[in-house]
């Protein structure tokens, strides 16, 4: 269900769109209209500037403010292993791969323009790049690896393959390692963010791209922890427990 978030009239200041729905900020980044110190223009005025259809950029701004309500009854440990990894790649995957390059972007520029002001910004930004380094490959070793991998061990499990342990043995990847140390990392990269932005806290009198920055973070904690929790609890064990089974019916 889409629910509206916020109201986007034409004379709608540009800074209190953003402020009101950091998300909004992506919008404007796309057709380059400053909306942090030097955005207090209306949108109308900003449209015309650039030659913009306003028509357009607000229907743009309403999609990227809107709210996706998703129930909290889903029960994520009853799902089929084909359905789960499904929604980790289309879910969690799509929306790091999306992301974190445009993350990466605004705090780079932001970063570089008030780490004079805030000390701790340079290793909140290396912090941010190590995360980024690690998890694109990640990423990537997981579906072309760890996925197709565990799919085939349970369809071999479920369909009770009488190659099924051979599969395992000869198949087997380090699934239990790997979870073990992405826990790790993920875990220490955002015990150490919430560290340096208090708990994505923007200073008193922040500017809107101090704001945007923090509340971009705090999006992608929210979508680790989440990530993180499919994986490590649910996911994984499931695999590792077939693993075992399948071993001992050899």
């Amino acid at each position: 269900m889409f629910l509206p978030t916020i109201e986007i009239g034409d004379e709608s200041l540009v800074t209190e769109i953003v402020a009101k729905d950091y998300r909004t900020s992506s919008v404007f980044r796309k057709y380059g209209i400053e909306y942090c110190c030097g955005g207090r223009v209306s949108l109308e005025a900003a449209c015309e500037m650039r030659g913009l259809d306003i028509t357009l950029v607000k229907k743009e701004l309403g999609e990227s403010a809107r709210n996706i309500r998703v129930t909290n009854m889903l029960d994520f440990n009853s799902w089929d292993i084909d359905f789960l990894i499904d929604y980790i790649r289309n879910i969690h995957h799509v929306y790091l791969v999306r992301s974190l390059p445009e993350i990466r972007n605004v705090l780079e520029g932001f970063v570089e323009s008030h780490k004079t002001k805030y000390t701790q910004l340079p290793e909140l930004f290396i912090c941010f790049k190590n995360l980024q380094v690690v998890l694109l490959p990640h990423l990537e070793h997981e579906e072309q690896v760890i996925f197709p991998y565990i799919r085939q061990i349970a369809h071999a499990h479920d369909n009770r393959e009488p190659y099924a342990a051979l599969l395992v043995r000869t198949l087997r990847k380090p699934v239990e390692e790997m979870m073990n140390s992405e826990h790790q990392y993920v875990s220490n990269y955002l015990r150490r963010v919430r560290e340096l932005t208090q708990n994505y806290t923007p200073p008193v009198n922040a500017c809107i791209t101090h704001k945007v920055c923090f509340s971009m973070l705090e999006e992608l904690d929210n979508d680790l922890v989440q990530h993180s929790h499919l994986e490590n609890n649910i996911l994984f064990p499931k695999a590792i427990s077939m693993e075992k089974e399948l071993l001992r019916s050899e």
